[in-house]
């Protein structure tokens, strides 16, 4: 599926309450599973669940808890870096990275949560192509923000022969844990050592779906 065909679908969608269109079932213990929500958005427009690097043919499917006015209440999640550890301390191109992979053509769809499941809801989404003239702005940044994440990154492990890594923060990405039990540890070829006890991942911090936001205006 292309991108701008699921964009189509999720507008047919917006602003309508999960009850008008969903059965009561599909919302069970919603508030408990996180992912419930991303599930059945990417099941309506007939996206099939899988694992692989991309959600559409040409780009990625990302939602994000939100109030009714479309103010971000969460930070996004984007990609584990477990398997991509070494590319990071070693300052891979960017363009070349599979975090730019992921984050270079996507579509973005806020989720109001506001009162019970029944009544939640899709807000207009935002499709963002890093390649346009109108986010070369943010394209930058990001760039910026990611060998800073880097270069954070090389700064806690040579710190100590026993250093692992700890939050890192750009303007609007950042990496940090993303475990649950039994934990999965991060090995490091170019430190030779387990460099986190858990693994941990790049999320968008809620400046970049403020920013992303206040371009639509």
């Amino acid at each position: 599926m292309k991108l701008r065909e699921a964009k189509a679908k999720i507008n047919q969608l917006t602003n309508i309450p999960f009850k008008d269109y969903l059965s009561e079932e599909h919302y069970h213990n919603i508030i408990k599973n996180k992912g419930r929500t991303g599930q059945i958005l990417e099941l309506t427009i007939g996206l099939q669940l899988s694992n692989t690097t991309l959600d559409f043919e040409d780009g990625e499917l990302k939602s994000n808890k939100c109030n009714c006015t479309g103010k971000p209440l969460e930070t996004m999640f984007i990609t584990q870096i477990a398997s991509i550890v070494d590319e990071l301390l070693s300052k891979k191109d960017f363009e070349e990275t599979k975090l730019y992979q992921k984050i270079q053509h996507l579509l973005y769809v806020p989720i109001s949560k506001d009162g019970s499941p029944d009544e939640w809801m899709y807000l207009p989404c935002i499709e963002v192509d890093l390649s346009l003239p109108k986010y070369a702005q943010l394209a930058q940044q990001l760039r910026e923000d990611y060998y800073s994440i880097c270069e954070q990154m090389n700064d806690q492990l040579s710190s100590s022969n026993n250093a692992t890594l700890h939050t890192v923060n750009g303007k609007y990405i950042q990496i940090r844990t993303k475990d649950a039990q039994p934990y999965t540890p991060i090995y490091s070829e170019k430190y030779g050592r387990v460099v986190s006890d858990k693994n941990r991942a790049f999320y968008f911090k809620k400046d970049f779906m403020k920013y992303i936001t206040s371009l639509e205006d």
